[in-house]
């Protein structure tokens, strides 16, 4: 339904897990801006992106649908602007809709719909992480070292970006309050910071507050204790950071992690300050989410990649007029909700800018409006040699692998995932109703297939195989600006 017409400032960072917030549980991780945001609003604690990586998870929350019904498969694969975005109806509609800072789009000079693009950054030479076009016998990525070998504290070019977009995004919002009276349409602010995506270096006064501490080793992080599922085999093999770690690394990179994320959070209470003292708060709804979580060592691995909690859930918390103050929703939500939202928030009710999309405004299930459906998370990129479908059936966590055997959670009674329950006889029926559920949305075998069509293609448009691995590794993607070298 839509709402009164008021300013958005959507603010979303890069690789935040669920459990490094204080709003979300976490005893260690410092995050009172954002803790404060969430006792102002509402906070949803079974949120989910729509793929947990980078590139597809932002054109999915761009465009409103799912990987299976828009391409966008995998971080060689970047959003063009060819699909239709919450950015392009808006602006098509008067409204000023600005970016400032990661988008993780194809390249400049493409149309994605924003009234302006304030320091993006897109993929590296358009064209992104080409390893992960490579879906069989899959490479071992030498980059891998930068994950414990950049661990500590100090600067990083990402930090610096971070700096700037929030000092941009302070400024945009100082001199945006100048001008308020000379349109009568709202505007969106989207702005999107980099931490706390690796390199792991975190500014010294937030990396020791860490590293001082006795912090506990990650959950199933022993030789003996990892799950030894194909698909995470797979993945701890590609993607091989933890050769590179013994247990002083795993302290520097936690301590950086949760650094990283003290960080982020001082540069969200920066610009929510000065939204307060450019008198704009009262217009504006804000939202805070991430594009996706991180493993963070936990059953040896780092990254994202995969169907855990710690990977596939997001914080999302909305706040402002018409959302309620303190409340925590348990529904399952996912991205694709926050474009029916934005287009509330705006006061659109047009509806044709709303069929054929899966979401629920967040606004309708903050009034705890249980919308009779499944979420669902997809991952079709590196370090993967099938696809990897998760729905969330009511307490049970379902994940579908393609030619790999499924895998079961109960969130309810186990919601470390400890306990999977995929081949215990028992829970049969329990598959079966989730395997169906998965079915109805889309068949996973046929958009598996559609997958790997798509990456062929661009495989041999870049060379090949060989040629696509001997251009190296990304790891992360340089700052606009910055030079860069493949390893």
């Amino acid at each position: 339904m839509s709402q009164k017409p008021q300013n958005l400032l959507v603010i979303m960072s890069d690789e935040h897990s669920i459990k490094a917030l204080g709003c979300y549980g976490s005893d260690i991780v410092q995050t009172p801006n954002l803790d404060r945001l969430a006792a102002n609003g509402t906070r949803f604690s079974s949120a989910y992106c729509s793929s947990p990586v980078c590139i597809p998870s932002r054109a999915s929350f761009a465009v409103g649908k799912y990987i299976h019904q828009v391409g966008y498969w995998d971080n060689a694969d970047a959003y063009d602007g060819e699909v239709p975005s919450w950015h392009h109806h808006l602006r098509e509609r008067s409204h000023d809709v600005v970016s400032i800072g990661k988008l993780h789009f194809r390249k400049t000079g493409e149309d994605h719909g924003f009234s302006e693009e304030i320091v993006p950054m897109h993929i590296l030479e358009g064209k992104g992480d080409l390893m992960g076009l490579v879906r069989s016998e899959l490479p071992v990525r030498k980059g891998a070292y930068k994950m414990a070998h950049y661990a500590g504290p100090g600067e990083s070019t990402y930090t610096m970006y971070d700096r700037d977009i929030t000092a941009r995004a302070q400024v945009w919002l100082r001199e945006r309050a100048l001008k308020q009276a000379e349109s009568d349409k709202p505007w969106v602010l989207f702005v999107s910071l980099v931490a706390p995506h690796f390199p792991l270096t975190a500014p010294p006064e937030h990396y020791y507050r860490y590293y001082n501490q006795n912090l506990p080793m990650p959950k199933l992080y022993g030789q003996d204790e990892r799950p030894t599922h194909p698909y995470l085999q797979d993945y701890r093999k590609s993607f091989n950071y933890d050769d590179y770690f013994d247990r002083d690394a795993v302290k520097r990179a936690i301590a950086g992690y949760y650094g990283l994320c003290s960080f982020l959070d001082e540069n969200v209470g920066k610009i929510l300050t000065s939204l307060e003292e450019a008198g704009l708060a009262d217009s504006t709804r804000i939202v805070y989410t991430s594009d996706h979580g991180d493993n963070l060592g936990t059953r040896g691995m780092w990254g994202k990649s995969t169907m855990f909690e710690e990977a596939a859930a997001v914080p999302m918390i909305i706040a402002g007029d018409g959302i309620p103050k303190n409340k925590v929703i348990d529904t399952s939500v996912s991205h694709v909700d926050i474009y029916p939202f934005i287009l509330d928030a705006m006061g659109n009710d047009e509806p044709q800018l709303r069929e054929g999309y899966p979401g629920v405004s967040l606004f309708d299930v903050a009034q705890d409006q249980v919308p009779d459906r499944n979420v669902l998370v997809e991952y079709h990129g590196m370090g993967s040699a099938t696809g990897a479908f998760m729905i969330r059936n009511g307490k049970y966590k379902y994940v579908y692998y393609v030619g790999y055997p499924a895998q079961l959670f109960d969130l309810e009674s186990d919601p470390e995932e400890l306990t999977d329950l995929g081949t215990n006889p028992k829970y049969e029926a329990v598959l079966e109703e989730c395997r169906e559920k998965l079915w109805a949305i889309c068949d996973p075998n046929a958009v598996d297939a559609r997958a790997k069509s798509r990456q062929a293609v661009l495989l041999a448009e870049n060379g090949g195989r060989e040629a696509v691995i001997a251009r190296g590794d990304l790891g992360f993607t340089p700052v606009p600006g910055v030079a860069f070298t493949l390893d």
